[in-house]
């Protein structure tokens, strides 16, 4: 599942790190199978602050439409299952389509979120690392009890510490529109 937003101009306190130009950034969120998905509305909410809503899109090749659409993609949260996928380069649904043509000069950011059991699992760490030797910024999971009751690292980063992230990568780059 993909939520595509678009930022334009700050307008409250929570954008304040944004370029006061008028450009607009086109973030595309990339969502997968985790618990942590049930944060998708707050999150979307935190970025959309001051958007423009994103158009319809129609076109047939359309992982290649959103990656040339987007200024940046943010995958939140990123499950055990789609972060082996990417990791080996598998590209068997829409996220991962659009993640496997994704034009390496533009930032991609992900939030890993599993069972404590599965992050403390060895080859979590060794997916992580390949991820980042392609460019691609973890922000990274944290410590509290899980919905399954387990407590420890796992947890997908607050919405706040995404939001944050995602308005000091557009400020570093001061992406184009």
């Amino acid at each position: 599942m993909m939520e595509p937003v678009t930022l334009s101009e700050p307008q409250s306190p929570l954008q304040n790190n944004l370029p006061t130009s008028p450009k607009k950034f086109h973030v595309l969120v990339g969502v997968t199978g985790s618990v942590a998905a049930l944060k998708l509305p707050l999150l979307v909410s935190g970025l959309l602050e001051v958007p423009g809503l994103w158009k319809d899109r129609s076109d047939p090749v359309l992982h290649i439409d959103l990656r040339r659409w987007a200024d940046l993609m943010l995958v939140a949260p990123l499950d055990a299952n789609t972060l082996a996928k990417i990791a080996n380069g598998i590209c068997d649904n829409l996220l991962t389509c659009v993640i496997r043509a994704w034009d390496m000069t533009k930032p991609f950011l992900f939030c890993p979120a599993m069972n404590t059991a599965m992050w403390e699992h060895p080859i979590t760490a060794e997916q992580i690392e390949r991820l980042k030797g392609f460019g691609y910024t973890e922000i990274p999971c944290v410590v509290k009890r899980l919905v399954c009751g387990d407590e420890g690292r796992g947890a997908m980063a607050e919405v706040w510490t995404i939001v944050e992230k995602v308005k000091m990568t557009f400020s570093e780059r001061d992406l184009p529109t």
